[in-house]
């Protein structure tokens, strides 16, 4: 199957997975900003996207679109540090037009990866996972686990760096992915590459705003 027997195919792969893990990042900001409003209304967000089918079939879409995300983006490292043999150690100065995150996305997606299961265990872990096991009772609530991560001061700093390393990781990938996909030119590369830089710096300081503002709500 050319999806995995070509390097084109994996590249179309983390193309698509990554646009979708973007979407669901737009989303999922969307979502936390209704706390910013009424905390009532964010728990009722949170119980409609309990443990239920439509919810679960969600998070399984959303999980194996990360693992095919994480599988991919090794695979295609490991193969282009396999094309370059001994030619990978020879360069030591980085061309202008080669963007800083173009030449450290693997870096940025490992901390990225890290941010990830950290924010698995303050929420997923607490709230719908509990749930999907029967135990409905030592599930938490929204603004319980709301208030039990962001009470704690360490958490905000952590949280900054993740965003900073999902901002990076976007604004390369955002672009990248349309020009792998076939959908640019010379001038739609340069429209795209603007489109990816608002889009992430707007989703990022959102979260952002809604981590320091819960961190100033629950810490402080």
């Amino acid at each position: 199957m050319w999806l995995t027997n070509s390097s084109v195919g994996r590249k179309v792969v983390m193309s698509v997975t990554g646009l979708f893990l973007i979407l669901f990042l737009t989303f999922h900001a969307l979502m936390n900003a209704v706390a910013l409003i009424s905390l009532d209304a964010y728990e009722a967000v949170c119980e409609f996207l309990g443990a239920n089918w439509y919810a679960l079939l969600g998070t399984a879409i959303l999980a194996g679109g990360f693992v095919l995300h994480i599988i991919y983006a090794f695979w295609l490292t490991l193969q282009n540090k396999r094309a370059r043999g001994n030619d990978a150690y020879t360069v030591t100065a980085r061309p202008k037009s080669v963007e800083w995150a173009s030449q450290n996305m693997l870096v940025l997606g490992l901390i990225v990866l890290c941010f990830l299961v950290l924010h698995l265990f303050h929420f997923w872990a607490k709230m719908q996972l509990p749930e999907m096991l029967g135990d409905e009772i030592s599930a938490l609530r929204g603004k319980e686990a709301l208030e039990l991560a962001f009470s704690q001061l360490w958490v905000l700093p952590v949280y900054l760096v993740g965003f900073c390393a999902i901002w990076f990781h976007i604004t390369h990938g955002f672009w990248s992915a349309f020009q792998t996909l076939g959908t640019t030119n010379d001038k739609w590369i340069e429209r795209f590459k603007c489109i990816g830089w608002w889009w992430a710096t707007i989703v990022m300081l959102l979260f952002a705003v809604e981590a320091c503002y819960f961190t100033w709500f629950f810490a402080l």
